[in-house]
């Protein structure tokens, strides 16, 4: 990958002492490129901002989920008791149970539910990991269709190939690189255009299963990542719009009338994430418009540095 450029300046007390280097890159109504920042056009590693676009291959395999689990599907879930349960919930639905989830053991990623686990002396466990609702709907999706399941996170897996096929179908772009995602899973590699453009086909979607994924985010954004996420207040802010944050500071959204935003930091810091988001969604003018919550968008991007316990600087991004 080539050299990403400044994104964001961290400012204390007047003073800028640091940058985080990324790329952004913003498409038009009709998938075209707006503007872009850096790096967009290269392979690069989306991680989880891939979910709905693997939970979309699912559907396709024939995965039938009401709305609040199908968004749990597409979820790095912050673990709260409502999330765990939607994951056993989707295990059900096949008589499968938690016994064969391949996701670490791990604490919830909510620091209340976190704090509340612990407290009760309980252990890590594959369910409470954030990656559990998806790789729930991949063992669903794998017992609809006679599939092994104790292989499949295996890349040459009939699941993972499908999701692959899917994968570059709405991406528009070869599958350069197949690495192993935190979770276990297999991880796709794209460029921010592709990303963007595969967004923007599941937002614009009136039917099939391109918008059942798409309705399923929109009407539970709070089953996509938790009740206390900045995720959750930006999705809120802009009706009808739809995103994904992941790792490494990666995130995605796609406004309903087709307009879409990708963008990810070299460093991965998830401190910038939400800033740049907010930052070019106001270069774009999205912020000011009727239909949207523009203090609500702008609110995702403040990120205050403290200095005896008080705000004496910020990250603010340079676009």
């Amino acid at each position: 990958m080539t050299s990403p450029v400044v994104v964001a300046e961290i400012v204390r007390s007047g003073f800028v002492e640091g940058h985080h280097y990324g790329s952004v890159v913003a498409l038009d109504r009709g998938g075209e490129v707006d503007w872009r920042l850096g790096v967009v056009d290269e392979p690069m590693l989306p991680r989880s901002c891939n979910k709905p676009l693997q939970a979309l291959a699912m559907v396709r395999l024939g995965l039938d989920l009401p709305d609040d689990l199908l968004a749990l599907v597409c979820a790095s879930h912050s673990g709260e008791p409502f999330h765990i349960d939607g994951a056993r919930r989707i295990l059900a639905t096949a008589g499968l149970d938690e016994s064969l989830l391949q996701t670490p053991p791990d604490y919830p990623l909510d620091d209340e539910a976190r704090i509340e686990v612990i407290r009760a002396g309980e252990a890590k466990t594959p369910i409470a990991m954030n990656c559990s609702g998806k790789h729930s709907g991949m063992l669903v999706t794998c017992a609809i269709n006679g599939w092994d399941l104790a292989t499949y996170c295996d890349p040459d897996h009939p699941l993972q190939r499908a999701i692959l096929e899917t994968f570059a179908d709405l991406t528009g772009e070869p599958v350069t690189v197949v690495a192993v995602d935190g979770c276990g899973a297999p991880l796709l590699s794209t460029s921010l255009i592709g990303l963007g453009r595969a967004f923007r086909t599941l937002a614009v979607a009136t039917d099939g299963p391109e918008a059942r994924v798409a309705n399923a985010i929109r009407r539970h954004p709070e089953f996509v990542s938790g009740t206390r996420r900045d995720e959750l207040a930006l999705l809120t802010a802009m009706p009808g719009s739809i995103g994904k944050a992941g790792a490494e500071s990666c995130y995605v959204v796609a406004l309903p009338d087709g307009r879409a935003f990708a963008l990810k930091t070299d460093d991965g810091a998830p401190r910038v994430r939400p800033v740049l988001m907010a930052a070019a969604l106001k270069r774009s003018g999205v912020d000011v418009e009727a239909w949207v919550d523009g203090a609500a968008v702008r609110a995702t991007g403040v990120f205050e540095l403290l200095g005896g316990g008080v705000p004496v600087g910020e990250i603010r991004a340079t676009f």
